[in-house]
């Protein structure tokens, strides 16, 4: 299942295009509020499909009937990238666990890469709702691997990716082989370089958000 939020039209469509406008990208605060943005919308809707517990307050004059999630769920990101997104969902969730991955692609003098993985740190997922923030969804391959290693932490009831912009190559990747996962995306490209880059996607959102960096 994929729910593309700039569908329709409402603020989602003016942040997409403000990430990958090259006279706003300079402006990396900006730049990290809008990834910010996206995620929250995402954790709204979100939060639509989680299951919810009923209890009472008691306020100055009474008590009300009120609602709370039963269960929280666990905001899992991958580093640096996923940072601003994962602010975002913790405006939102502010009681979730939290799990931190860094899968990076290690380039090769061929042009090839693989994904290397090379820190965990997670609770456990028995039952839980799993939610993921990676800005851009582009082959797929480093989510799969994302949730390959997560999953040995435990089965969760539920999982969900949140990006800014995903490749409907990556999609469908993702869908081969993690059938059951819901991905939330702020828009949609269809065309990836032979290096793996979405175009026009929106540039690198790590350099973009936090600076470039020397490694490849």
């Amino acid at each position: 299942m994929v729910i593309n939020l700039s569908e329709q039209n409402s603020l989602v469509n003016t942040w997409v295009a403000e990430l990958r406008d090259v006279t706003v990208q300079t402006d990396r605060m900006r730049f990290r509020r809008n990834l910010q943005r996206i995620a929250e919308v995402a954790a709204y809707e979100i939060s639509k499909l989680l299951d919810w517990e009923t209890y009472d307050v008691e306020t100055p004059l009474g008590t009300s009937p009120a609602i709370r999630l039963k269960n929280q769920p666990v905001l899992a990101t991958i580093l640096r990238a996923g940072m601003p997104m994962h602010e975002g969902l913790l405006n939102y969730f502010d009681k979730a666990d939290n799990a931190f991955i860094s899968a990076y692609r290690k380039h090769h003098r061929d042009g090839s890469f693989e994904i290397k993985l090379e820190y965990v740190s997670c609770p456990d997922l028995d039952g839980r709702v799993l939610i993921i923030a990676d800005p851009m969804l582009a082959t797929g391959a480093s989510l799969v691997k994302t949730i390959e290693e997560l999953v040995g932490e435990g089965s969760p009831a539920q999982i969900h990716i949140v990006c800014a912009i995903a490749c409907s190559v990556g999609i469908e990747y993702v869908h081969r082989n993690a059938p059951n996962v819901k991905i939330w995306c702020g828009d949609i490209d269809d065309e990836l370089t032979a290096k793996g880059y979405i175009v026009p996607g929106l540039g690198d959102a790590g350099d973009l958000a936090y600076g470039p960096k020397t490694q490849q």
